[in-house]
């Protein structure tokens, strides 16, 4: 879920949200809906891969190429879509992407129950479902300010990450239940509920947009005026490199986990969802304290330490085998987790305090462009050597890149600053 019309800079630099207001009820229908459908998502996060495993009998490569499908529309439509974001109305957006989304979930099990599902039905489901994601991703981080003040964004963001992370831990709990109890094709439909809960919340907002009405110039010219303000800025172009070295990582281990946990491990798959779950619990913890530890230690610092200290406990996982090395290693991957949740508060909000609303939407999807870019990448790359050195080998490059991407941040401002800048300079 996520969106409305551009919003101008009283906006955003106006009084803090009351409680009692018109923008501190919608902010809270916009929090319901959002954490409702990351929810859903975390369900069918673990769902969609195991109905892919246990009911198509699918390969390591083509579980990885099933994510990859997820992501690659970033690469596909990113750029035109940041465009079209800050041209468009946001919340109408995301509402006919909630409900797109809704209807192709319900398809897999409506196909599964006539007897008809095949993996081609699961890849283009992926593939739809991760083109709505680019514009609610997208659309979100330009519709939050226009709810919140500037200096309410810190605490905003930290909200919904912490509520995101919470759904997280819940999500792979209830799809392991669901999976156990119904079978893992009916997970999916909890995941559609979401989508249908998510919309109602943003047709509740009443907070009006305004809309660009400046000339309009040929999408091309404002796709690279977005990108050109990422390039020429040495914070955010850091920032981009980093997280897209670090996804490209991430996602090669996150492609092979349910399978490495199911066939190299011996967990079973409703066991599987409670121990993602437990990961995201470092998520809950992170995203709780990111804002505070960028107010004690100062934003740059706090993205600092995200991302240096924290991904070496990564490598707790490919030590995992039955009994308590299981639990060491999920023990040290949500440690990770929480280093990337705390990061992502101070690095979402330092965004949108940070670009001119008029460019955030071209900003936002021109680094994200990358950031998730190489997510496709990162799950083939995943499957691959998944299917040729082995999981548990796969795991140990994979955690091993996610340590070495951190270095990255040293390679920029960031290590002189205590704070991050609150306007370009």
């Amino acid at each position: 879920m996520t969106v409305t019309h551009r919003t101008t800079a009283t906006v955003a630099d106006g009084p803090p949200t009351r409680a009692g207001t018109t923008k501190g009820r919608d902010f809270r229908l916009f929090w319901l809906g959002q954490t409702t459908s990351k929810l859903g998502s975390s369900v069918s996060a673990v769902a969609l891969p195991l109905v892919a495993v246990a009911t198509l009998d699918a390969s390591t490569f083509q579980v990885a190429l099933l994510a990859a499908f997820s992501w690659l529309p970033w690469l596909l439509i990113g750029l035109p879509a940041g465009a079209w974001v800050d041209r468009l109305p946001r919340r109408p957006l995301m509402i006919v992407c909630d409900l797109l989304c809704l209807a192709v979930f319900v398809s897999i099990p409506v196909a599964w129950w006539l007897g008809t599902l095949t993996l081609t039905h699961l890849f283009t489901a992926a593939l739809l479902t991760g083109t709505a994601g680019v514009f609610l991703e997208t659309a979100y981080q330009v519709f939050v300010p226009t709810l919140l003040a500037r200096p309410e964004l810190p605490a905003g963001n930290a909200r919904l990450q912490s509520t995101e992370s919470a759904a997280q831990v819940a999500g792979p709990g209830v799809a392991g239940v669901v999976t156990q109890v119904f079978g893992a094709v009916m997970g999916l439909l909890v995941d559609a509920a979401s989508f249908l809960v998510s919309a109602l919340c943003l047709l509740g907002i009443r907070t009006r947009e305004s809309v660009h009405r400046g000339a309009r110039r040929p999408l091309r010219a404002e796709v690279v005026e977005g990108l050109r303000f990422v390039v020429r800025d040495p914070y955010l172009r850091v920032l981009t490199v980093y997280g897209a070295t670090s996804n490209l990582a991430l996602m090669g281990y996150q492609a092979v986990l349910v399978v490495f946990l199911v066939r190299e491990v011996g967990v079973t798959p409703g066991l599987v969802g409670g121990l993602v779950a437990a990961t995201s619990l470092g998520g809950v913890l992170g995203a709780a304290t990111g804002s505070a530890l960028g107010r004690r230690l100062g934003t740059a610092r706090t993205l600092l330490a995200a991302a240096l200290l924290t991904p070496p406990f990564g490598l707790l996982l490919p030590l995992a085998e039955p009994g308590w090395r299981l639990a060491l290693g999920i023990a040290g991957l949500a440690v990770l987790v929480a280093g990337l949740s705390a990061g992502n508060v101070v690095k979402g909000s330092f965004r949108q305090a940070y670009v001119p609303h008029g460019l955030l939407g071209r900003v936002t999807v021109s680094m994200q462009l990358l950031n998730y870019g190489t997510i496709p990448l990162g799950a083939l790359i995943g499957g691959a050597l998944g299917a040729t050195v082995g999981l548990r080998a796969t795991i140990w490059l994979t955690m091993a890149a996610v340590v070495a991407a951190g270095w990255i941040v040293l390679f920029g401002p960031l290590r002189h600053s205590r704070d991050l800048p609150v306007q370009p300079g």
